[in-house]
């Protein structure tokens, strides 16, 4: 059996935002909702309103609301300082919050992460809490296998390797609720999402639109469920020739199909990127129209 939890919020609009500006905490969130179920991982909004409107007392859950199903945890543990990695961390189904320094809003740019991870390094079997903080920054290459975040802070992960060379992987897991960016790219490297769901987001990946010293990133999501309300799967850069490969991917809650698959930007090393094309040209944003399915 697995804790599924949860995560609601009023309303399904996400607002627009510089790629690292800060995010501020919406008010009138309604509190995570536990209940028994099966399975490791579901995002699906059926589901989440049969449940809420069958649980006791409880309102059905409103259109925007997400769910995501994260296993039950074995323990519970508050850190008050950031915990650096490295070889393997595995948190054999620990549940980690921010506290003291690393604990507040969550949301404000400049915050500091959970976990900060050498390269090299393996963070495995965590679920982060709220408040999360920055969540998991990674140095250079490293690998994220079956995490989950409840509710994301500033942002789920940050990659910051220097080396072309550097391999970033995450590898089952999810997250929830996240304002604006789950996973930044600020470095420079491959970054692979596989296997990983999202409920509620801005931009599940993007590739630093304007950092001081700018690099090519190449994106690569597979089997990878998001659900709306969201904005963008990918952003690159289509200047510094980035590439996003995207298969396997599912869109749920989204008629209008309103979120972006692939958007490209002209990156800059200073002020704001400018929104270029949408969509896949098999130069920078490389998948068929079949590699996303919206139900």
């Amino acid at each position: 059996m697995a804790l599924r939890r949860f995560v609601e919020r009023r309303g399904a609009h996400v607002t627009a935002h510089s790629p690292h500006s800060g995010h501020r905490r919406r008010q009138n969130r309604t509190p995570l909702i536990a209940a028994a179920a099966a399975g490791v991982l579901a995002v699906t909004l059926a589901a989440q309103a049969a449940l809420a409107s069958g649980e006791s007392g409880a309102a059905a859950a409103p259109a925007g609301a997400r769910a995501l199903a994260v296993p039950r945890t074995a323990s519970e543990v508050r850190l008050t300082a950031t915990r650096r990695v490295t070889g393997v961390l595995d948190g054999a189904r620990t549940r980690f919050t921010g506290a003291g320094a690393l604990g507040g809003d969550g949301r404000q740019a400049g915050r500091t992460p959970l976990f900060e991870l050498a390269d090299g390094a393996v963070l495995k079997n965590v679920v982060l809490g709220a408040p999360a903080a920055a969540g998991v920054r990674c140095l250079g290459s490293c690998t994220l296998e079956n995490v989950y975040w409840e509710d994301v802070g500033e942002h789920a992960a940050a990659f910051l390797g220097r080396s072309a060379d550097a391999v970033y992987t995450v590898s089952g897991g999810g997250a929830a609720d996240a304002a604006g960016t789950v996973f930044r790219f600020d470095g420079a490297g491959t970054l692979t999402v596989r296997d990983f769901a999202v409920a509620g987001f801005g931009e599940l990946v993007r590739s630093c639109g304007d950092c001081g010293e700018q690099f090519r990133r190449d994106v690569v999501l597979e089997n990878v469920t998001a659900t709306a309300p969201g904005r963008e799967l990918v952003g690159v850069n289509g200047n510094f020739g980035d590439t996003a490969r995207l298969s396997g991917v599912t869109v749920v809650g989204d008629p209008g199909r309103d979120i972006v698959p692939c958007q490209k930007f002209e990156g800059v090393t200073g002020g704001d990127p400018a929104k270029a094309d949408a969509g896949p040209d098999q130069v920078n944003c490389l998948f068929e129209e079949s590699d996303v399915t919206f139900r």
